[in-house]
């Protein structure tokens, strides 16, 4: 049996063949294997691990540095497994799953387990799109999830504290004065820290702040931590729109500090360290007696919940925080869109239950005196 088996690392068409000794019937179910899963010559001599290799070279260039920091991680993760040694041909769902069990045998965190096969799948997919596997088994595979709770969210009460605490630590001169500005923004546009670190005087027009770039800390040798200026998470540009009061401190802000430099939360030629936020978070937070277990990062949290949960679309949260996709909001805030479930019930039933209305003398007047069906 002769039969096509997709094609080379050079795009080449390449064909197998097999002899097959029975009857004609299994020369049939022979040739429908062969044609309905073909493998190339590339899946034959790749190895999983060569295939992560491949697939980090590739997007590695638009990885971030924290992205490929973790990346890089996850993927030398999946290549110390033994199924890293498999030939791409040889990856099938059965070997993803005993996979996927060997890793919680040994311990393995439930989101370790899905980062590392989310390393994977995308290595799969990317041997897919080149024509080198026909599926990619990693998608299919059982990826086993236990049920999780919600973090939970910051209260109003509390972000209103740490808010204060922060304006009160900046009046006594205990942390810097962009510290009470950065948290306010943190709150108002649920931008990342490294996100807030990026902005510019000039990123603030007629209201509305551009958030199109972050900052990232490159950690090299003993000379310590440098800072570069990055396309956002998403490499995409947003503009959102800033209430009074956040305004005119901002205002405030630039009246007292532009002439330092370009950007708002730094008062010199260069960004604040991102990591500079969150000390001024856990100083606020502290002094505010807010619990320790929340994060400068659950700002964002809370703004993306209170969003949603007084009824703005999700389009419109997803934009103000960056999401590439909107699908990703309505996942990660799930919770808060359940809460506005309850008032929708409340309405139609409302209309259900009130009492039937008649028409006017008004209405019948202009219906010409036939009531309205």
């Amino acid at each position: 049996m002769r039969g096509f088996a997709g094609k080379d690392e050079k795009g080449r068409p390449v064909q197998v063949s097999r002899t097959v000794r029975g009857t004609r019937r299994d020369a049939q179910r022979v040739a429908a294997e062969m044609t309905l899963k073909p493998s190339t010559v590339a899946a034959r001599r790749l190895s999983v691990a060569e295939m992560l290799d491949l697939w980090a070279e590739t997007e590695g260039p638009t990885w971030a540095p924290s992205t490929e920091r973790d990346q890089r991680s996850r993927i030398r993760l999946v290549q110390s497994d033994r199924i890293a040694a498999l030939p791409l041909s040889r990856l099938s769902a059965v070997e993803v799953d005993r996979w996927h069990a060997r890793l919680a045998g040994r311990g393995v965190g439930e989101g370790s387990i899905k980062n590392q096969h989310t390393v994977l799948r995308a290595a799969i997919t990317l041997a897919v799109r080149w024509g080198w596997l026909l599926t990619n088994v990693v998608a299919v595979a059982r990826l086993g999830r236990r049920k999780s709770e919600p973090r939970g969210t910051l209260s109003v009460e509390e972000v209103r504290r740490v808010l204060e605490s922060a304006a009160t630590l900046v009046a006594d001169g205990t942390i810097e004065p962009q510290a009470a500005v950065a948290l306010r923004l943190a709150a108002v546009t649920g931008a990342r820290r490294s996100e807030l670190a990026a902005l510019r005087w000039i990123d603030l027009v007629d209201g509305r702040l551009t958030i199109d770039s972050s900052i990232a800390i490159i950690r090299s040798g003993a000379s310590g931590p440098t800072l570069r200026d990055d396309p956002t998470k998403t490499a995409n540009r947003r503009v959102i729109s800033l209430d009074a009061t956040t305004l005119t401190l901002l205002d405030e802000l630039r009246t007292n500090f532009s002439a330092f430099g370009p950007w708002i939360l730094s008062s010199g030629e260069t960004p604040v360290n991102p990591e500079r936020l969150t000390a001024w978070w856990r100083r606020s937070r502290d002094h505010a007696g807010v619990a320790a277990r929340w994060r400068l990062h659950d700002l964002r949290h809370w703004s993306a919940t209170i969003s949603i949960a007084r009824g703005h679309d999700i389009r419109t949260v997803a934009n103000r925080l960056g999401h590439a996709n909107p699908s990703m909001t309505l996942r990660t805030y799930a919770h808060a869109v359940d809460s506005t479930d309850a008032p929708i019930a409340a309405a139609l039933g409302s209309v259900l239950d009130a009492p039937e209305m008649k028409p006017t003398d008004s209405e019948l007047d202009v219906a010409g005196g036939e009531e309205i069906l």
